[in-house]
């Protein structure tokens, strides 16, 4: 039996295996779920500093509020003082804002002067329009401005991709109601094919309806996604772990799908997502959706609904701009990896 050597301790008698502890929380994800609270309280405070500035709109106007409600009449002090205090006009101004908040987030934003009904009830009637419209030019614009981006740079330099280039260039300078114009003359007016005015009744006759407008909502935004696209297909074909695919051998049409367009869709949902989301104030065109409904408002001087329609617009704006915020890392793991190291 070998004894140990002077000066070193003898072993420590053999025991129980211990437990191992517990691991600690991934720092990645803890960075996550912080940067997804940030976003969350980011939203929140600007949709209440965007809901106080447009309730603050209607105090902005010249003249007292009580005068749009009266317009056309003479009405006596007893009555005015009568509708200050049914409006809630003599009430402090913050405390009016309090109570006007606490309805919108109930889904109540108060009577409309002008149909004489709930402002929600006004605003859902012609929703249904409005989202059938941005659900067409949507698909339109995703379909067509993907697709023929992705044409472009795999096509670059041809005779293909300046075509497309041209038709793009035409399509993003030109207003949307000089398209309309032109679609309703042509398509509508010269061939019959589709109709120029009215809604329709049942889903097939209302989309029939509903794709001369979409057509001429989404060709300016099909032309802006198309050029995303084109860059950042572009962008990606030139890196270099894209030449290394190709050079072993790697099917072409693999690499484009695995690496390139993958890794380009960061971009290319960003905007299209934010585009969509600005839609939703330009459905007037041809079509009695909320885009009319807000015209018809201001010129009636109906602020309760062009209140609601202003804070719903911004709304899906800010929302929809934090949703791709947060799904960014999820489309492209370097944005989560770059803001960790940041």
């Amino acid at each position: 039996m070998t004894e140990a050597p002077a000066g070193t301790a003898p072993p420590a008698p053999a025991g129980p295996a211990q437990a191992a502890p517990a691991p600690a929380p991934a720092p990645a994800v803890l960075a996550r779920a912080g940067r997804v609270l940030r976003r969350l309280a980011a939203m929140a405070a600007t949709l209440l500093v965007t809901s106080f500035l447009v309730f603050s709109s209607l105090y902005l106007a010249p003249g007292d509020p009580v005068s749009f409600l009266v317009r056309g009449r003479s009405p006596g002090p007893e009555q005015l003082a009568e509708l200050r205090h049914q409006y809630g006009f003599d009430q402090p101004f913050l405390l009016r804002y309090w109570h006007w908040l606490e309805g919108v987030v109930q889904g109540d934003f108060g009577r409309s002067h002008l149909f004489h009904q709930d402002v929600s009830a006004v605003i859902w009637s012609r929703l249904p329009s409005s989202l059938l419209l941005v659900t067409t030019a949507a698909l339109i614009i995703a379909v067509v401005g993907v697709g023929a981006g992705i044409v472009g740079a795999l096509r670059r330099g041809t005779r293909t991709d300046r075509t497309l280039m041209l038709l793009v260039t035409i399509g993003a300078a030109a207003p949307a109601f000089v398209v309309a114009l032109l679609l309703r003359s042509l398509l509508g007016v010269r061939l019959g094919w589709f109709p120029t005015i009215g809604n329709g009744s049942g889903v097939l006759d209302r989309l029939h309806h509903v794709v001369l407008p979409a057509i001429a909502l989404a060709v300016t935004f099909t032309a802006l996604v198309t050029r995303v696209t084109r860059s950042a297909m572009l962008d990606e074909l030139r890196r270099e772990h894209v030449e290394v695919a190709l050079s072993r051998g790697t099917p072409r049409r693999t690499v484009i799908r695995r690496h390139v367009l993958r890794n380009a869709l960061g971009p290319i949902v960003t905007v299209s997502a934010l585009l969509v989301s600005g839609m939703l104030v330009s459905t007037a065109i041809g079509m009695s959706g909320v885009g009319s409904l807000l015209v018809q408002s201001v010129d009636q001087l109906d602020f309760q609904v062009v209140q609601a329609i202003v804070l719903l617009v911004v709304a899906a704006f800010v929302v929809v701009n934090a949703l791709v915020d947060l799904l960014q890392p999820l489309i492209d793991p370097r944005t989560a990896a770059g803001g960790s190291t940041r």
